[in-house]
């Protein structure tokens, strides 16, 4: 990781747009920096990041009863954590 972090980091519509078929994806110029992991790692714990990966648990299907639980303890998680960054905002 570098020292000095781009404008860009860890902003998930600018690390993984949504693209003109509408799936979303990693921009070329994101493949060539060295913080890309540690970039898209850090848009996902973001709100909008915890939101997608909400609607992607939502979309999935849950295959008998211990998917059913892993799903729900996923959507427990993912509740907690946004409930922390709320009260963790200025």
């Amino acid at each position: 990781m570098t020292q000095e972090r781009k404008s860009c980091f860890g902003i998930l519509d600018r690390v993984f747009p949504v693209g003109a078929e509408g799936l979303r994806q990693v921009p070329a110029a994101c493949f060539e920096c060295p913080d890309r992991t540690a970039c898209l790692r850090a848009a996902m714990q973001t709100r909008d990041g915890l939101i997608l990966r909400e609607s992607i648990l939502e979309r999935s299907p849950a295959k008998g009863l211990a998917g059913r639980l892993r799903r729900w303890s996923d959507r427990k998680r993912l509740s907690a954590l946004k409930k922390q960054q709320e009260r963790t905002k200025p």
